[in-house]
């Protein structure tokens, strides 16, 4: 299996970090993980659909830790399991990597029933280049917030009611009326949009109620991701 299809699934569902463990279920050639931060404020899954990864459930607790066992390897992985374990190989170098129980994973939630998304956001190769820089200039912002007014959309970070540093943009937007300022995880966003930046353009779908909803697409990987509102 090429190294780098199992780099890019992880990267998706890791972002950076943010997620490390997570239980990862192959099948029929096919990769697939749902995950849930720390905080309960992010979940999603990703689908890997060209696989060669060996049929099971497999309990990754620290992502970070396999992602360094495998940059040890070449460009061309072989992987096998038993119910303890990883061996992943190339033609001259082997690493091992011990699975979690299922019971140390934490559960992810079901979405049972999603509000309406009244607003559309363009999510294009500018607005994540324009996000992910402000978000490296105001590092200790936590949260992104969205309004909209007087037919103008717009992002900011380092909101607040008060004069604060900030950096507001204005977002190609499609809103069913005016909205009062509504807040989501920053670093999320930014690791989510550093994640898929090969994927296909996307939109950015916000719903009052306190939720964001986001899906990405390559030939090969789908992903979605759900914000829920930090107030």
């Amino acid at each position: 299996m090429k190294k780098v299809s199992i780099e890019k699934f992880i990267n998706k569902y890791n972002l950076g970090g943010e997620v490390e463990s997570v239980m990862i279920k192959s099948n029929d050639k096919q990769l697939a993980v749902k995950f849930v931060s720390d905080d309960k404020t992010l979940l999603g899954s990703v689908l890997l659909k060209e696989s060669d990864f060996p049929d099971g459930e497999f309990g990754i607790y620290t992502t970070s830790q396999l992602k360094g066992l495998l940059g040890v390897l070449e460009s061309n992985v072989d992987i096998t399991a038993t119910p303890q374990s990883l061996e992943l190989k190339d033609t001259r170098t082997s690493v091992n990597y011990m699975l979690a129980k299922a019971d140390v994973i934490p559960v992810v939630p079901e979405l049972k029933q999603l509000p309406p998304f009244g607003i559309e956001i363009k999510l294009d190769d500018e607005f994540t280049s324009k996000f992910i820089k402000s978000k490296g200039a105001l590092s200790e912002s936590e949260t992104f917030t969205f309004m909209y007014e007087n037919g103008v959309g717009k992002i900011v970070l380092g909101y607040s009611s008060i004069n604060t540093n900030r950096v507001s943009l204005t977002v190609e937007c499609t809103c069913e009326g005016d909205v009062k300022p509504i807040s989501f995880s920053a670093k999320y966003l930014k690791g989510i949009l550093e994640a898929n930046r090969s994927s296909n353009s996307s939109v950015l779908k916000i719903s009052t109620a306190g939720l964001v909803k986001m899906n990405f697409e390559t030939d090969t990987l789908v992903s979605e991701y759900y914000l829920t509102e930090i107030k």
